[in-house]
């Protein structure tokens, strides 16, 4: 499965309400769930972002649907990157022409 970061910063609406984030964060796993990802760890930061998620998701639409599911609930804003391994990286130089 491909991974993904997720980097989340929290809207006016998240930061009001933000004793609830560990909670919306478990609701953010089942969505993951829902759309057949995972999220393997979550991380409240410093610096420019406040959540960052490291994710597997079997492609980008999935992980799509998974990042327009939280963010249409206005919490958080989201940026996902598709985050490629040592040896996914390999193979991809290896098709360079």
């Amino acid at each position: 499965m491909a991974k993904y970061v997720v980097l989340a910063n929290f809207t006016d609406k998240g930061i009001k309400d933000v004793k609830e984030t560990v909670q919306r964060a478990e609701a953010f796993k089942k969505m993951a769930s829902k759309v057949g990802a995972s999220v393997l760890d979550m991380y409240w930061t410093l610096g420019s972002h406040d959540v960052v998620a490291i994710c597997e998701a079997p492609d980008d639409e999935s992980v799509t649907a998974l990042s327009l599911s939280v963010t249409s609930r206005g919490n958080v804003r989201s940026e996902t990157l598709r985050a490629f391994s040592f040896d996914e990286m390999k193979k991809i130089l290896d098709q360079i022409v």
